[in-house]
Protein backbone atom coordinates (compact mmCIF):
# COMPACT_ATOMS: atom_id res chain seq x y z
CA UNK A 1 0.00 0.00 0.00
CA UNK A 2 1.03 3.51 -0.85
CA UNK A 3 1.55 5.71 1.93
CA UNK A 4 0.53 9.74 0.89
CA UNK A 5 1.43 12.58 2.70
CA UNK A 6 -0.10 16.03 2.64
CA UNK A 7 2.48 18.76 3.50
CA UNK A 8 1.36 23.06 4.57
CA UNK A 9 4.02 25.02 4.22
CA UNK A 10 4.23 28.21 5.87
CA UNK A 11 2.21 31.27 4.72
CA UNK A 12 1.08 34.07 7.48
CA UNK A 13 -2.82 34.44 8.05
CA UNK A 14 -3.67 34.64 4.83
CA UNK A 15 -1.73 31.37 4.05
CA UNK A 16 -4.25 29.54 6.40
CA UNK A 17 -6.93 30.74 4.92
CA UNK A 18 -5.66 29.92 1.27
CA UNK A 19 -4.96 26.46 2.40
CA UNK A 20 -8.23 26.11 4.25
CA UNK A 21 -9.78 27.09 0.67
CA UNK A 22 -8.12 25.03 -1.10
CA UNK A 23 -8.50 21.84 1.35
CA UNK A 24 -11.99 22.67 0.83
CA UNK A 25 -12.92 23.00 -2.51
CA UNK A 26 -10.76 19.85 -3.72
CA UNK A 27 -12.61 18.12 -1.13
CA UNK A 28 -15.89 19.31 -2.30
CA UNK A 29 -14.43 18.03 -5.98
CA UNK A 30 -14.23 14.33 -4.10
CA UNK A 31 -10.35 14.70 -3.67
CA UNK A 32 -10.00 14.83 -0.01
CA UNK A 33 -6.36 15.37 0.77
CA UNK A 34 -7.05 15.86 4.78
CA UNK A 35 -7.21 11.20 3.73
CA UNK A 36 -3.11 11.54 4.28
CA UNK A 37 -1.13 9.28 6.16
CA UNK A 38 1.26 11.75 7.29
CA UNK A 39 0.34 15.06 7.62
CA UNK A 40 3.64 17.85 7.96
CA UNK A 41 2.69 21.91 9.33
CA UNK A 42 5.30 24.28 9.21
CA UNK A 43 4.22 28.06 11.03
CA UNK A 44 0.88 28.76 9.16
CA UNK A 45 0.70 25.21 8.17
CA UNK A 46 1.16 23.46 11.40
CA UNK A 47 -1.97 25.29 12.74
CA UNK A 48 -4.16 24.30 9.20
CA UNK A 49 -2.27 20.41 10.45
CA UNK A 50 -3.67 20.94 13.71
CA UNK A 51 -7.12 21.63 12.69
CA UNK A 52 -7.74 19.38 9.88
CA UNK A 53 -6.66 16.74 12.15
CA UNK A 54 -9.16 16.91 14.77
CA UNK A 55 -12.81 16.17 14.56
CA UNK A 56 -13.72 20.06 13.12
CA UNK A 57 -15.06 19.10 9.37
CA UNK A 58 -13.39 21.43 6.45
CA UNK A 59 -16.87 22.90 6.05
CA UNK A 60 -16.63 24.29 9.38
CA UNK A 61 -12.99 25.19 9.44
CA UNK A 62 -13.93 26.96 5.77
CA UNK A 63 -16.80 28.76 7.47
CA UNK A 64 -14.85 30.40 10.34
CA UNK A 65 -11.85 32.12 7.42
CA UNK A 66 -14.87 33.90 5.88
CA UNK A 67 -15.90 35.45 8.97
CA UNK A 68 -14.14 39.41 9.97
CA UNK A 69 -11.54 39.98 12.28
CA UNK A 70 -13.29 41.41 14.82
CA UNK A 71 -16.01 38.12 14.62
CA UNK A 72 -12.93 35.75 15.20
CA UNK A 73 -11.76 38.03 18.31
CA UNK A 74 -8.44 39.60 16.30
CA UNK A 75 -8.11 42.20 18.48
CA UNK A 76 -4.04 42.24 18.27
CA UNK A 77 -2.32 45.18 16.55
CA UNK A 78 -2.06 44.51 12.82
CA UNK A 79 2.04 42.89 12.47
CA UNK A 80 3.68 42.31 9.17
CA UNK A 81 6.94 41.22 7.78
CA UNK A 82 8.26 45.01 7.01
CA UNK A 83 10.91 46.00 5.26
CA UNK A 84 13.11 45.95 8.39
CA UNK A 85 12.80 42.29 8.88
CA UNK A 86 13.21 41.62 5.59
CA UNK A 87 16.63 43.19 5.66
CA UNK A 88 17.47 41.13 8.78
CA UNK A 89 16.52 38.00 6.75
CA UNK A 90 19.09 38.92 3.76
CA UNK A 91 21.52 39.77 5.94
CA UNK A 92 21.37 36.82 8.57
CA UNK A 93 21.42 34.69 4.76
CA UNK A 94 24.55 36.67 3.75
CA UNK A 95 26.23 35.94 7.47
CA UNK A 96 25.46 32.31 7.42
CA UNK A 97 27.72 31.73 3.80
CA UNK A 98 25.28 28.82 3.02
CA UNK A 99 24.61 27.00 6.01
CA UNK A 100 21.46 26.87 6.83
CA UNK A 101 21.67 26.19 10.84
CA UNK A 102 24.22 28.64 10.71
CA UNK A 103 21.26 30.98 9.31
CA UNK A 104 19.07 29.83 12.03
CA UNK A 105 21.77 30.30 14.94
CA UNK A 106 21.85 33.99 13.35
CA UNK A 107 18.27 35.04 13.12
CA UNK A 108 17.33 32.91 15.92
CA UNK A 109 19.63 35.14 18.02
CA UNK A 110 18.65 38.50 16.67
CA UNK A 111 14.48 37.12 17.16
CA UNK A 112 15.15 36.41 21.17
CA UNK A 113 17.20 39.62 21.19
CA UNK A 114 14.58 41.70 20.17
CA UNK A 115 11.70 40.10 22.42
CA UNK A 116 13.68 40.89 25.28
CA UNK A 117 14.02 44.34 24.36
CA UNK A 118 10.22 44.01 23.93
CA UNK A 119 9.73 44.56 20.09
CA UNK A 120 7.79 42.00 19.99
CA UNK A 121 4.42 40.80 21.47
CA UNK A 122 4.63 38.85 24.91
CA UNK A 123 4.89 34.81 24.24
CA UNK A 124 1.72 35.05 26.63
CA UNK A 125 -0.23 37.01 24.12
CA UNK A 126 1.40 35.19 21.50
CA UNK A 127 -0.16 32.16 22.97
CA UNK A 128 -3.60 34.43 23.18
CA UNK A 129 -3.53 34.88 19.62
CA UNK A 130 -3.02 31.47 18.51
CA UNK A 131 -5.81 29.76 20.94
CA UNK A 132 -8.12 31.72 19.19
CA UNK A 133 -7.45 29.09 16.01
CA UNK A 134 -6.24 25.59 17.91
CA UNK A 135 -7.52 26.32 21.04
CA UNK A 136 -8.60 23.49 23.13
CA UNK A 137 -6.97 20.74 20.17
CA UNK A 138 -4.67 18.18 21.33
CA UNK A 139 -2.52 15.21 19.49
CA UNK A 140 -4.79 12.37 18.84
CA UNK A 141 -3.57 9.20 16.63
CA UNK A 142 -2.62 11.05 13.52
CA UNK A 143 0.68 11.34 12.28
CA UNK A 144 0.97 15.13 12.55
CA UNK A 145 4.10 16.65 12.27
CA UNK A 146 5.55 20.13 13.54
CA UNK A 147 8.34 21.82 12.85
CA UNK A 148 10.42 24.88 14.11
CA UNK A 149 14.13 25.66 14.83
CA UNK A 150 16.25 25.46 17.69
CA UNK A 151 17.06 29.34 17.72
CA UNK A 152 20.60 28.39 20.11
CA UNK A 153 21.28 25.62 17.35
CA UNK A 154 19.72 26.60 14.00
CA UNK A 155 18.76 22.36 13.85
CA UNK A 156 15.37 21.71 12.80
CA UNK A 157 12.87 20.26 15.39
CA UNK A 158 9.93 18.04 14.61
CA UNK A 159 7.15 17.88 17.26
CA UNK A 160 4.34 15.31 17.40
CA UNK A 161 3.40 11.87 18.23
CA UNK A 162 5.96 10.51 15.88
CA UNK A 163 8.36 14.08 15.71
CA UNK A 164 11.65 14.22 17.56
CA UNK A 165 10.22 15.44 20.83
CA UNK A 166 6.22 13.34 21.58
CA UNK A 167 5.71 15.05 24.70
CA UNK A 168 5.25 18.52 23.88
CA UNK A 169 1.84 19.67 24.06
CA UNK A 170 0.12 20.48 20.30
CA UNK A 171 -0.29 24.18 21.67
CA UNK A 172 3.31 24.81 22.25
CA UNK A 173 4.61 23.00 19.08
CA UNK A 174 2.58 25.14 16.78
CA UNK A 175 3.35 28.51 18.90
CA UNK A 176 7.01 27.66 18.35
CA UNK A 177 5.86 26.72 14.64
CA UNK A 178 4.24 30.48 13.94
CA UNK A 179 7.22 32.52 15.40
CA UNK A 180 8.33 34.67 12.56
CA UNK A 181 11.80 35.47 13.99
CA UNK A 182 11.56 39.46 15.06
CA UNK A 183 7.34 39.96 14.06
CA UNK A 184 6.81 36.99 16.85
CA UNK A 185 8.91 36.31 19.93
CA UNK A 186 10.79 32.86 20.60
CA UNK A 187 8.62 29.92 22.58
CA UNK A 188 10.64 28.81 25.33
CA UNK A 189 9.82 24.67 25.61
CA UNK A 190 11.76 22.55 27.90
CA UNK A 191 15.14 24.66 28.50
CA UNK A 192 15.63 25.67 24.63
CA UNK A 193 14.07 28.36 22.72
CA UNK A 194 12.26 27.77 19.03
CA UNK A 195 11.71 30.18 15.94
CA UNK A 196 9.34 29.55 12.80
CA UNK A 197 10.39 26.35 10.95
CA UNK A 198 9.93 28.58 8.45
CA UNK A 199 13.43 29.61 8.80
CA UNK A 200 14.94 26.07 7.32
CA UNK A 201 12.77 26.03 4.79
CA UNK A 202 8.75 26.81 3.80
CA UNK A 203 7.39 23.69 3.53
CA UNK A 204 10.05 21.18 5.31
CA UNK A 205 8.61 18.99 2.72
CA UNK A 206 11.55 16.18 2.92
CA UNK A 207 10.15 15.13 5.49
CA UNK A 208 7.83 13.19 3.82
CA UNK A 209 10.88 10.89 3.00
CA UNK A 210 9.30 7.31 2.87
CA UNK A 211 5.91 8.93 1.25
CA UNK A 212 4.57 8.38 -2.25
CA UNK A 213 2.83 10.44 -3.47
CA UNK A 214 3.15 13.86 -2.13
CA UNK A 215 1.19 16.71 -1.91
CA UNK A 216 2.30 20.08 -0.85
CA UNK A 217 0.00 22.86 -0.60
CA UNK A 218 2.64 26.60 -0.08
CA UNK A 219 1.91 29.52 -0.21
CA UNK A 220 5.30 30.82 -0.21
CA UNK A 221 7.78 28.27 -2.00
CA UNK A 222 10.97 30.06 -2.43
CA UNK A 223 13.92 28.77 -2.49
CA UNK A 224 16.79 30.96 -1.59
CA UNK A 225 20.76 30.12 -1.20
CA UNK A 226 20.29 27.14 1.51
CA UNK A 227 16.73 27.83 2.13
CA UNK A 228 15.10 25.06 -0.24
CA UNK A 229 11.93 24.41 -1.85
CA UNK A 230 9.40 22.10 -1.34
CA UNK A 231 9.70 21.35 -5.19
CA UNK A 232 13.58 20.71 -5.12
CA UNK A 233 13.17 18.82 -2.23
CA UNK A 234 10.37 16.29 -3.34
CA UNK A 235 12.65 16.07 -6.56
CA UNK A 236 15.98 14.76 -4.59
CA UNK A 237 13.37 12.15 -3.18
CA UNK A 238 12.63 10.92 -6.46
CA UNK A 239 8.97 10.77 -5.23
CA UNK A 240 5.85 11.68 -6.88
CA UNK A 241 5.05 14.86 -6.14
CA UNK A 242 2.46 17.94 -6.99
CA UNK A 243 3.74 21.52 -5.24
CA UNK A 244 0.41 24.13 -5.41
CA UNK A 245 1.43 27.54 -4.84
CA UNK A 246 -1.00 30.47 -5.29
CA UNK A 247 -2.13 31.58 -8.73
CA UNK A 248 -2.47 34.81 -9.66
CA UNK A 249 -5.98 35.27 -8.25
CA UNK A 250 -4.86 33.75 -5.24
CA UNK A 251 -2.07 36.16 -5.15
CA UNK A 252 -4.05 39.20 -5.48
CA UNK A 253 -6.56 38.30 -2.64
CA UNK A 254 -3.74 37.11 -0.52
CA UNK A 255 -2.14 40.87 -0.83
CA UNK A 256 1.01 42.45 0.40
CA UNK A 257 0.79 41.70 4.34
CA UNK A 258 -0.01 38.21 5.34
CA UNK A 259 -0.59 38.65 8.72
CA UNK A 260 -3.28 41.06 7.81
CA UNK A 261 -6.80 39.50 8.92
CA UNK A 262 -8.69 41.66 6.98
CA UNK A 263 -6.90 39.37 3.63
CA UNK A 264 -8.59 36.53 5.68
CA UNK A 265 -11.99 35.63 3.97
CA UNK A 266 -10.88 36.86 0.17
CA UNK A 267 -7.72 34.48 0.58
CA UNK A 268 -9.84 31.77 1.66
CA UNK A 269 -12.47 32.29 -1.36
CA UNK A 270 -9.55 32.22 -3.87
CA UNK A 271 -8.17 28.97 -2.84
CA UNK A 272 -11.30 27.65 -2.98
CA UNK A 273 -11.90 28.61 -6.40
CA UNK A 274 -8.30 27.75 -7.18
CA UNK A 275 -9.18 24.32 -6.06
CA UNK A 276 -10.84 23.65 -9.55
CA UNK A 277 -7.51 23.54 -11.26
CA UNK A 278 -6.15 21.27 -9.73
CA UNK A 279 -8.93 18.32 -9.48
CA UNK A 280 -7.91 15.84 -12.45
CA UNK A 281 -4.34 16.03 -11.68
CA UNK A 282 -4.62 15.19 -8.14
CA UNK A 283 -7.54 12.61 -8.89
CA UNK A 284 -4.74 11.21 -10.40
CA UNK A 285 -2.21 11.61 -7.71
CA UNK A 286 -3.85 10.67 -4.90
CA UNK A 287 -6.55 8.33 -6.05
Amino acid sequence: MTKRALVLGGGGITGIAWETGMLAGLAEAGVDLTTADRVIGTSAGSIVGAQITSDIGLEELYRRQLLSPAALGDTAPLASIGASVAIRFATSLLRARGDIERFGRILGGQAVALAARGRTPTVAERYEQVAQRIGGLEWNDRDLVVTAVDASTGELTTFGPRGDVPEVALEDAVNASCAVPCVYPPIPIGGRTFIDGGVRSGANADLADGFDPVVVLSPMDRGVGPIHSAARQLTALGVRHVVITPDPGSLRAIGKNVLDPAARPPSARAGRAQAAEHVDELRALWG
